[in-house]
């Protein structure tokens, strides 16, 4: 069993003896209520060697994660951010810009501080090799370091103890929370001021998921944002309270009621008053009761609910009176669906928030989450194109959740084009 967590439950192949299940069962502590059998091979990770057999014929056709012109130099980040917000669409877009721009933060000697997060990350990190090096070059650095990050409790004691050693400020979060957010925060000096740089993710600072998952990543000198970074790096390093925000909202204390609920409420409300009123989501999950609820009460009002959910869904779509204006599809492709993205109509003037946090108890009570909207007008409709409207047209790798759970997959119907999303995607910015 792994190190820190408890054992919570045993899958076996259906076929295997039941005195070997006993055994097993016993040796961990389990009852027959946290035993799965499953029919086929337990534990598919290990289908992974199948990819070293020489059938390229089976393999989807490579890309290269596109790389911005104006992004391509280590040198030039701040100059490009300054001349407006990034937005990268991971991974058809590279990770590479997000490590430039902590390469010239850890290189620049206007440079005063670096602050970010780290949840996953991995020991052989260029990130990991950069925070050591700023250090050592004589930046004040900070980086909350999580240590209960599932799967990787080990590695993470192990950079937190590199870091330490190399003069980072290392410190823990907030008792008794995860800190799940993914943000960093340079401050430099120009001139006889300081200017605030920073990165916003829905993923983790890890190169190598950067490549599997999609996700997006913000690179902006916005103040307005960065005041509430700073704000929020000063809870999660013991130096502040729960602050009031401009733009960013955070878990566990306004993430889901100020945003969430109340932006539901409103379109609910739209629609109530004849307005045209629309809410669509994408996440990992949607099992957080509250929220489900006032789905279901938006859908009652008339709201058109659109929601992409890759795992689990406690949602049920489709039952007259309760929920017949919600739609709910799973997109399950070559790339694992990794983005939270929220979106409210607001009558026209729709806004749209990128998010760490998906809509679950753990992540809305016991983590710190952030989410962040986006502000460029551009990159907001560049956002709502590539993140929502082209999931939303796929009939390829799209799955529909009819209304007792179950789903169906989508088919073209003859003579409709065919739309997968992340082939679009790929085509377009790989």
């Amino acid at each position: 069993p792994r190190r820190y967590g408890e054992e919570v439950r045993l899958e076996v192949a259906d076929n295997m003896p039941d005195e070997l299940i006993e055994f097993l069962l016993n040796k961990f502590g389990l009852d027959e209520t946290q035993l799965y059998r499953v029919n086929g091979p337990v534990n598919l990770t290990r289908m992974m060697s199948v990819l070293d057999v020489a059938r390229t014929h089976h393999e989807f056709p490579s890309f290269k994660p596109k790389l911005p012109g104006d992004l391509q130099r280590s040198d030039r980040m701040f100059a490009a951010i300054t001349s407006g917000d990034i937005l990268l669409n991971h991974p058809y877009e590279s990770f590479q810009p997000v490590i430039y721009f902590l390469k010239q933060a850890s290189r620049d000697p206007d440079v005063v501080a670096i602050k970010q997060t780290l949840y996953r990350t991995g020991t052989n990190s260029d990130i990991l090799d950069l925070l050591v090096e700023a250090a050592r070059n004589g930046k004040e650095v900070t980086a909350v370091v999580e240590l209960r990050a599932r799967f990787d409790e080990e590695s993470n004691l192990e950079i937190a103890a590199r870091l330490q050693e190399a003069g980072v400020v290392v410190v823990y979060g907030i008792v008794g929370h995860k800190t799940h957010a993914k943000m960093m925060l340079v401050v430099r000096r120009e001139g006889a001021k300081l200017k605030r740089y920073v990165h916003l993710g829905t993923g983790n600072y890890h190169a190598g998921n950067a490549r599997l998952y999609s996700d997006y990543s913000l690179l902006t000198c916005n103040e307005e944002l960065a005041e509430d970074v700073h704000k929020i790096f000063q809870e999660l390093t013991g130096m502040g309270r729960p602050a009031q925000l401009r733009h960013l909202y955070h878990s566990p204390f306004t993430l889901q009621q100020e945003l969430l609920i109340q932006h539901i409420k409103q379109e609910r409300d739209n629609a109530l008053n004849g307005l045209p009123a629309k809410i669509i989501f994408k996440c990992n999950s949607l099992t957080e009761k509250e929220i489900i609820e006032e789905l279901y009460r938006a859908s009652q009002a008339g709201v058109e609910v659109k929601l992409i959910v890759r795992g689990m869904c406690c949602l049920r779509p489709g039952i007259a009176g309760v929920s017949e204006n919600i739609e709910v599809r799973s997109i399950v492709g070559r790339f694992l669906e990794h983005t939270r993205l929220y979106y409210f109509h607001q009558n026209g003037e729709y806004s749209i928030y990128l998010a760490s946090a998906d809509l679950m108890e753990r992540n809305l009570y016991r983590r710190v989450e952030i989410s962040f909207p986006i502000l460029d007008d551009k990159l907001r409709a560049r956002t709502y194109k590539e993140g929502l409207e082209i999931y939303l047209k796929d009939n390829c790798q799209a799955w529909i959740m009819n209304s007792d759970g179950s789903y169906t997959r989508l088919q073209p119907q003859e003579g409709e084009e065919r739309i997968s999303a992340q082939h679009y995607l790929v085509e377009k910015l790989g």
